[in-house]
């Protein structure tokens, strides 16, 4: 029997196990099952911004949680749908699997993207493609936690624009219990079934889940957007997925304060793509770009050991985790570049490429914290390497010019490689005063990436780099009602394997890109200012911030060409600057009604070349929700508005789109309700209705590439915890 067929059957054999009474002699504990709704007042807690459990309200840094409930709500993909209305967050591509978050117009390599603390990025991916968030199964979520701006001390390489650690579910219920769900979508026609049993017996606790998802690809509504019109509802090719996600979590308290555990995933997928819109909709004579990936697979196994409450002399608290991942990728992309002026109709270039990557990770991390007096320090080690191993078969061919003769390259764009990594750091949180605490610390982290031998044609020499960064964080409390924050901070990101010996067509099309061996790492200042207030109606956040990234690296034109397309090369740029601002705010004005919206400014400079513009994410962007729930937490509804304002720093000369991004509104609705409770089970359903006004849009980072979001749809989900 195939994989492929064993987790829908494990997730339909769960649902129809849902039992009619409880599992369990005691109450069941879990907080997200009792009757009461979200109270915007609490400050979340969150581990990711400083390695300790502290309240948001007193974290020195920008930072925003996610939890489950929130994901369940908004009837999730991946955690990236949630970004959209969260203050300097945004997307990039489209379809069930393939959204991609940025962070204050980061993106791709520049955001670190972490499991439960370990990281999921793998030097593998293309510059401006992070890693997939779709890895991880969002029924297997508990939070996610989001640091915005550099966090290279705690973390390392790629933490340059920030990190979202995705927290995953641990059980913490005694007895037995588990849960079900289904959703269906209709602009995709999307089907997905989950279930999970989960419990604690004793000193053991387990936790299993199965998901199962089939969705066909979406149609984007009829209008305009900036010069681009379609005339009628249009199919956004490669944005269904066909995918199953499968976990197995295991731990034993060996003492009240040490616990030993063990995780097992798996995440495999077929017929995911890129997104595409046939050109024959708008603009006949650019060229076809289907980009697809017929199978991806994900195996991850980590294995860990928390022993807290130690008091020896060097720590009070160690926790030590080692991994290992396998991601193996088909990519398949498909061009065609037609000839203009008199050629024959149909004329033109054909380009097939068929890639197949193996990247293998093993890695570990050891963290250990010690407090001394008022100053908890906190100090370790990491390492990882990446094997990366792949073959390529690239096939040009001239058509509508008689018999066409292919030629073939079987050279692979990136040879066999890896990529090693072995950094150090430490921090001290002092609370200097009641009301007054300062964070600072400092990583030294050493990279090596090498190709293998013999893998491509002649000599490809190894990049290297060593990096020291640091960082100092302060929060004052001025009241028990407002905190003033400032942070400073240095960052890097070392560059990866595709960008320094990627050489071939690139992925997109329409370009040749050369090898960058002698490639600089990445290297950022930034610096964020802030204050937070909260009362029993608000609760308010401000920050501004300007980072600025140093021997930045970006693709630019050689000036030569070859096989006839333009060839470029990543090089270092002097400097790329980011100012912004950010503002979130939430209002408390009825006892069951809130109102909430964000705002954010950003603008972005290439300061060694003004003229070039750098931005592809939005300028300007306001977000407004307002929530009615009752206290009894029977039922919600909620009614999302967003807009984002047109931006003209974006690089966008000859695209059909215009010479700008133009601005756009979307409305959303939301609802949901909890049917009935019978003993420990509790069942809910929901409602979203998306893209209501059925709106041709794009967002931002998906606009130069044109691929617009669905039309109007609706989101029928159910779940039951018992």
């Amino acid at each position: 029997m195939r994989t492929r067929h064993v987790f829908p059957a494990v997730a339909a054999a769960f649902i129809l196990m849902v039992p009619a009474g409880p599992l369990s002699a005691r109450q069941h504990e879990s907080t997200d099952s009792l009757p009461t709704r979200k109270v915007t007042r609490l400050s979340p807690v969150t581990v990711t911004a400083t390695r300790s459990a502290t309240s948001v309200f007193r974290v020195p840094r920008p930072t925003s949680v996610l939890d489950r409930r929130t994901f369940r709500e908004g009837a999730a993909n991946t955690i990236t749908d949630a970004f959209r209305n969260i203050p300097g967050l945004d997307v990039t591509g489209v379809g069930t699997s393939q959204v991609r978050p940025i962070i204050r117009g980061q993106r791709g390599q520049r955001i670190l993207l972490l499991q439960d603390g370990i990281r999921l990025n793998n030097s593998r991916r293309q510059q401006d493609f992070g890693e997939l968030p779709a890895l991880i199964d969002i029924a297997d979520v508990e939070r996610v936690e989001i640091v915005r701006g550099p966090a290279s001390v705690l973390y390392g390489s790629d933490a340059i624009g920030g990190v979202i650690n995705i927290i995953t579910r641990v059980p913490r219920d005694r007895g037995v219990h588990g849960s079900a769900g289904y959703r269906f979508s209709t602009y995709d026609t999307q089907h997905r079934a989950v279930a999970d049993l989960h419990g604690r017996i004793g000193r053991l606790a387990f936790r299993t889940s199965a998901t199962y998802r089939n969705s066909d690809a979406y149609d984007a509504p009829s209008g305009s957007f900036g010069q681009i019109t379609l005339a009628r509802d249009t199919t956004v090719f490669g944005t269904g997925a066909e995918d199953e996600s499968g976990s197995l979590y295991v731990s034993y308290d060996v003492t009240p304060t040490q616990r030993a555990f063990a995780r097992v995933e798996r995440y495999v997928a077929d017929t995911t793509g890129f997104g595409w819109v046939d050109p024959a909709a708008y603009d006949p004579s650019l060229p076809t770009i289907n980009i697809r990936y017929p199978s991806q697979q994900f195996t991850k196994v980590a294995a860990g050991y928390h022993a807290a409450a130690l008091h020896t002399p060097i720590a009070d608290r160690v926790d030590v985790t080692g991994w290992w991942q396998k991601n193996t990728r088909d990519l398949n992309l498909d061009i065609f570049v037609p000839f203009g002026g008199a050629t024959p109709p149909g004329a033109g270039v054909v380009v097939q490429n068929v890639n197949f990557t193996n990247i293998r990770t093993a890695g570990f991390r050891v963290e250990a914290q010690k407090l001394v007096d008022r100053y908890l320090i906190t100090w370790g080690v990491d390492y990882f390497r990446d094997d990366a191993r792949g073959t390529d078969s690239n096939t040009t061919t001239v058509v509508g010019f008689g018999p066409p003769s292919p030629m073939t390259d079987t050279e692979p764009k990136v040879p066999n490689a890896t990529f090693r990594s072995v950094g150090v750091f430490a921090q001290g949180d002092m609370q200097l005063t009641p009301w007054a605490r300062l964070v600072v610390g400092a990583r030294y982290q050493d990279v090596n990436a090498s190709p293998r031998p013999g893998t491509v044609p002649g000599p490809v020499p190894s990049g290297s780099d060593r990096t020291l960064v640091g960082m100092a964080n302060g929060i004052v409390e001025v009241t028990d009602r407002v905190s003033l924050i400032s942070s400073v901070g240095r960052a890097f990101r070392s560059p990866n394997l595709v960008e320094r010996f990627f050489s071939g067509p690139t992925p997109e099309g329409g370009s040749f890109q050369e090898r960058s061996p002698d490639l600089r790492a990445e290297t950022s200042f930034n610096v964020d200012v802030g204050v937070r207030y909260r009362d029993d109606i608000f609760l308010l956040e401000a920050f501004a911030f300007r980072n600025a990234i140093h021997d930045g690296i970006r693709i630019a034109p050689t000036g030569d060409s070859l096989m006839g397309l333009p060839v470029f090369r990543n090089v270092n740029v002097s400097r790329l600057r980011y100012l912004g601002f950010e503002f979130s705010g939430d209002a408390r004005v009825h006892e069951i009604l809130t109102l909430g919206g964000t705002w954010t400014r950003l603008d972005s400079k290439d300061q060694l070349d003004p003229d070039n513009p750098v931005g592809d994410t939005f300028s300007s962007r306001i977000t407004g929700r307002a929530r009615l729930a009752p206290d009894n937490g029977r039922f919600w509804v909620e009614y999302r508005i967003r807009h984002n304002a047109a931006r003209r720093d974006v690089a966008l000369t000859g695209n059909p789109l215009g010479n700008f991004l133009p601005a756009f509104t979307v409305h959303e609705a939301r609802a949901g309700a909890t049917l009935f409770r019978t003993g420990h089970q509790v069942h809910r359903i929901g409602v979203r209705v998306i893209n209501l006004t059925n709106a041709l849009y794009a967002e931002f980072g998906n606009a130069s590439f044109f691929r617009p979001e669905p039309g109007r749809g609706v989101t029928f989900s159910w779940d039951v915890e018992f």
